[in-house]
């Protein structure tokens, strides 16, 4: 028989064994090694043991001869290890630090790596064997085949639990998964220990039966609300059989649920005895290895905690973030990584009420999620009665079929909203993210009834003024209210948000035009602002009067009466937007409306604004069918509005210099604006702009008194992306219009197609709502060919992005890839931008 020696270049092995197909690990403490081992056992790990003058266990790679089917291992103090080179081994960490492979601790999942973690680090553990189902399965092919080689290892392994004189009399079989699966059985405890070989293999033995039925349990159909994250820890099948445990059992949390303060916690409910004086270590050390919230089971026998188990609990995101906080100050973390265990999709837990986690009620409807947070209160159909409400004091939710910009201030009013049409970029998801509101959008099961006063949400019917709770995260909406927790912003994310700065090279802008939205950014971290909206500044009701007076006039005269008006608003407006924003850059971007959005739709406006303008119902009502557009979202809009009125980007360039000359005489700090000019698709629409708005700015004094002027377009259509090399020696900078880019890149209206993308995705035509998640492919390959164009002609080219698409993790993670300067989005996703790329830095 071929003696076996232990290999050479234990780093070496470990990689190579990291092609584990199959693999069994052993945990075990204070257990001697029998002599009857079927494992040759040699004494060199011993020996430098001693020599180094303290206890260790190591993984020790061990020669295989195949043909004879050998194997040696190490045997350190008490603890066996052994790992035998062909795509198994076992492992038992004593006291010391005992090392695996990357590929071989990806196989220790949920409870079997919290034991390996505590017994590295050397805390008393009961004894455990934790096996692979591919090693399941090979040891049953062994045994049919009459093979050895594998099942003396299994065998040698089990004994350490149940050797005679210390054999328990009962074992544990668990699964041990990495994450919770739903429908997986408890664990199966007074299983009679095998006395011989056959019994720790036959699988119709007490043992062999659990640990088959373990296995089995993983391979259940999931039930319907599996995640996908429950669906890939099934796929990661582990078993670990434990030996009985004995004495005093105690259950506690490392962590406490709600302040995030190192425990030991007792469970909700229940009281917590004195523990032993080496639980503290225990606790810390789990703590510091999971990084989450744990709920722990340990066996108290003389005077001694012995680990048992250990699983993750859910708790809110403020106590995942005061407890990263925690491990930072105590030393257990550096703030890098604390940053790089955060989970981006936490925030919004953090920055918006949400329903507590106790509700059991059910959704009467269900539509798109598309602002997150929850809200409750008394149904209202119209703006107006969104306004009256809240002038009593009182909580609404305006349920509307679509908003738009003559509904702001009654948005404003709302506590939330509902729509049945629209998707993620419509026009009461952009208010509401900018506002921080929640907002269900695309509810295809809306019916109002306005002359009744009520609509019909799913299969019921609500009045006006009954009471509704809406979340914006899920898209579900509930009858009643229901409670809710509220949002956790303190120094903690304060100080987290910091330490994210401290590794981000990208800066993060904000989409905001009003005071309210543009302190909210900065509170939140935003370093400038990449889109101020001008149309936004007209939806007051004067200011609206005023715009469609300059829309619908047929004349000079009326419309240079009407542009002195918004010269004035537009001055003041922009004067407090610089005021607030001191030396930061400022991005406006000008006049970019679809003039539907700002015509008159009702009776009652369309008579006022006839009065207005001295005219006849009949005679505005013939003004606005000639402006009337099959498609006005790529009609008359954006840079072909202002060349065909170019009294409007006069009037806008003088407000906007205005604006900077107020602003300079209250302040010491410069003022930094950007000009940028929307929905380009030629170098020559730039140029002809540029030259206008040159004219009246270039001369200006206040640029030459340190305030600054840089000028540039936004990139929304893919001929501008294919010509961007051109539009760059134009221009000082682009930033990317997300929203528009996917809308005509894919030739799908943003707010059609919630109608049609969840049969896309049902039959996998779509993986993603393009709209939510940038197309990497498609949009995202423009993206790069602008950019590529563009700085090669102009190295100096300021880039950015200014989409949704700016404050949705994946996309920033695509993002981050990209040669840009900045990323702009709502005000409560800057925090989200700030922590998801620095994340994706390098």
């Amino acid at each position: 028989m071929a003696r076996s020696t232990p290999a050479q270049k234990p780093r070496g092995a470990h990689k190579r064994m990291s092609r584990d197909g199959f693999c069994i690990m052993a945990f075990t403490c204070g257990l001697a090694l029998p002599k009857s081992s079927h494992v040759p056992v040699t004494k060199g790990g011993a020996e430098r043991a001693a020599r180094r003058g303290k206890p260790t266990a190591t993984v020790v790679p061990v020669a295989h001869d195949r043909a004879e089917g050998q194997y040696a291992c190490d045997s350190v103090g008490n603890s066996l290890l052994v790992a035998p080179s062909h795509q198994m081994f076992a492992v038992a960490p004593a006291q010391g630090k005992p090392s695996l492979s990357k590929g071989q601790m990806r196989l220790l999942a949920g409870k079997a790596r919290w034991l390996f973690v505590a017994a590295e680090a050397g805390h008393p553990v009961v004894p455990t064997i934790a096996l692979t189902r591919a090693a399941w399965d090979a040891l049953q092919g062994e045994r049919r085949s009459g093979a050895s080689s594998l099942r003396n290892v299994w065998v040698t392994t089990l004994f350490r639990l149940v050797q005679p004189g210390q054999r328990p009399p009962e074992l544990v079989v668990r699964t041990s998964a990495p994450r919770h699966i739903t429908g997986l059985p408890p664990a199966r405890t007074g299983i009679t220990a095998p006395v011989n070989e056959d019994e720790a293999t036959d699988p119709q033995r007490p043992l062999g039966k659990a640990i088959t039925a373990a296995f089995a349990s993983y391979g259940r159909p999931l039930s319907g609300l599996a995640t996908a994250e429950e669906r890939e820890a099934r796929d990661n099948q582990l078993v670990i059989v434990q030996a009985t445990a004995e004495g005093r059992l105690e259950r506690f949390l490392t962590r406490n649920a709600i302040t995030g303060r190192l425990g030991p916690v007792p469970l909700p409910g229940e009281r917590l005895p004195a523990l032993p004086s080496n639980t503290a270590s225990l606790i810390e050390t789990i703590d510091a290895a999971s990084g989450q919230h744990m709920a722990c089971v340990v066996a108290i026998t003389g005077g001694v905690a012995r680990f048992l188990s250990a699983r993750v609990v859910q708790v809110s995101a403020g106590a995942q973030l005061e407890a990263s906080v925690a491990r930072v100050d105590s030393g257990v973390w550096t703030p890098a990584e604390a940053v790089r265990r955060f989970v981006p999709g936490q925030m919004p837990q953090l920055l918006h009420p949400r329903l507590t986690d106790d509700h059991r009620a059910i959704p009467v409807a269900t539509g798109l999620g598309v602002s997150p947070g929850a809200a409750s209160g008394e149904i209202v159909f119209t703006a107006d009665d969104a306004a009256r409400c809240r002038a009593r004091g009182r909580h609404c939710i305006l349920v509307v079929m679509e908003t738009g910009p003559g509904d702001i201030e009654g948005m404003k009013a709302a506590t939330g909203f509902v729509t049945a049409r629209g998707g993620m970029t419509s026009h009461a998801a952009v208010v509401s993210r900018i506002t921080g509101k929640p907002c269900v959008a695309g509810l295809r099961a809306l019916q109002i009834d306005p002359e009744n006063g009520v609509c019909k949400l799913g299969e019921r019917v609500f009045p006006a003024g009954a009471h509704i709770t809406i979340d914006g995260s899920e898209g579900t909406i509930y009858a009643g209210s229901l409670p809710l927790s509220r949002p956790h912003i303190g120094g903690a994310l304060s100080r987290l948000l910091d330490w994210a700065d401290d590794s981000r090279t990208i800066a993060v802008r904000t989409n905001a035009e009003t005071t309210e939205a543009i302190r909210t950014a900065l509170t939140f971290g935003a370093e400038g602002i990449g889109l101020a909206r001008s149309e936004h500044m007209f939806f007051s009701g004067d200011r609206m009067r005023a715009l469609r007076r300059l829309i619908l006039s047929e004349n000079e005269a009326d419309r240079a009466t009407a542009l002195e008006g918004l010269v004035d608003y537009q001055a003041a407006d922009y004067a407090e937007l610089f005021r607030t924003m001191q030396s930061r850059p400022v991005t406006v971007r000008l006049f970019d409306p679809p003039l539907h959005e700002f015509l008159p739709r009702s009776d009652d406006d369309i008579e006022d604004t006839a009065q207005g303008l001295g005219l006849s119902v009949k005679a505005l009502r013939a003004r606005l069918r000639r402006l009337e557009e099959v498609n006005p979202m790529l009609g008359h809009r954006g840079v072909r509005l202002v060349i065909t009125y170019p009294e409007i980007l006069a009037m806008q360039i003088k407000a906007l210099v205005a604006g900077v000359e107020a602003a300079m005489e209250t302040q010491d700090e410069p003022v930094n604006l950007e000009i940028m000019v929307p929905f380009v698709t030629s170098a020559r629409e730039v140029a002809w702009v540029k030259s206008r708005i040159m004219d009246i700015a270039g001369n200006a004094e206040v640029f030459r008194r340190g305030a600054t002027l840089s000028f540039g377009t936004m990139i929304e259509l893919p001929r501008a992306c294919l010509r961007a090399g051109d539009i760059a020696r134009e221009v000082d900078f682009i930033s990317f219009g997300t929203n528009d880019l996917t809308q005509t890149t894919y030739g799908i209206s943003r707010d059609d197609a919630p109608a049609f993308l969840a049969t896309y995705h049902r039959r996998n035509l779509y993986d993603l709502d393009p709209f939510v998640t940038i197309d990497q492919r498609g949009v995202g390959e423009l993206i790069r060919i602008a950019i590529e164009r563009g700085r090669a002609v102009n190295p100096n080219l300021k880039i950015g992005i200014c989409g949704e698409h700016a404050g949705e993790t994946t996309s920033l993670r695509f993002f981050s890839g990209l040669e840009i300067d900045y990323v702009s989005c709502s005000p409560y996703r800057v925090p989200v931008a700030r922590m998801v790329l620095a994340q994706s830095d390098p």
